[in-house]
């Protein structure tokens, strides 16, 4: 580890202690796990302690880990991921925090520290389903308004028995029956059994 990268996970340790569950380092970036309960308090601190001082939220997004490695897992399935940059110091630092509940996850909403994350929290909302209170205005930002599911959730049905248009008569979105026969769209390739082969050229 890099002696900023050092820094940088001395003053973690000293400024949140025990609010750290979890901590690992990938690709010279350190990575740090919170509970949930906890997370509204660790984000104030990462930006206004002066050690720190992650004065920027670069993004924030939803996971789904249900199907995640080759093991079974067993941690809680939704994540919030956010990826901070501190201009002061010329480092960043990616912040997990778990939701609690797998049927109904909940995250605290970080617009009343940043206000960029408001539609970095609607996507995670539209396409994950994750909630987030204390967002003013938590809708769809990417699906339709009377769309049902979250796409980006592992379990999601990649096709399905209706589709939607907008209908210029009704002047909305509707919904019908899926119009094209569903089909296995497998690339196959046709050759001569001696291709390739030198000897046959």
């Amino acid at each position: 580890m890099s002696a900023k990268l050092d820094t940088l996970a001395h003053n973690l340790n000293e400024c949140l202690g025990e609010r750290i569950v979890r901590h690992s380092l990938a690709l010279d970036e350190l990575t740090i796990e919170v509970r949930v309960a906890d997370y509204l308090a660790v984000m104030r601190t990462l930006r206004d302690d002066p050690s720190l001082a992650f004065g920027q939220l670069v993004d924030l997004c939803g996971i789904d880990y249900s199907a995640y490695g080759s093991d079974v897992w067993t941690d809680p399935r939704f994540a919030v991921i956010c990826h901070l940059l501190s201009l002061d110091n010329n480092w960043r630092l990616r912040v997990r925090v778990f939701a609690e509940d797998d049927s109904f996850p909940v995250v605290p909403s970080l617009t009343s520290l940043w206000t960029c994350a408001d539609w970095f929290e609607r996507e995670a909302f539209d396409l994950f389903g994750i909630v987030f209170p204390g967002h003013d205005d938590l809708r769809r930002i990417l699906t339709d308004y009377g769309f049902v599911g979250y796409p980006f959730r592992k379990d999601f049905p990649v096709s399905g028995h209706v589709e939607m248009r907008y209908d210029p008569t009704q002047q909305r979105v509707i919904y019908q029956p899926v119009s094209i026969e569903p089909r296995e769209v497998t690339p196959r390739i046709v050759r001569e059994e001696t291709y390739g082969n030198p000897r046959h050229g």
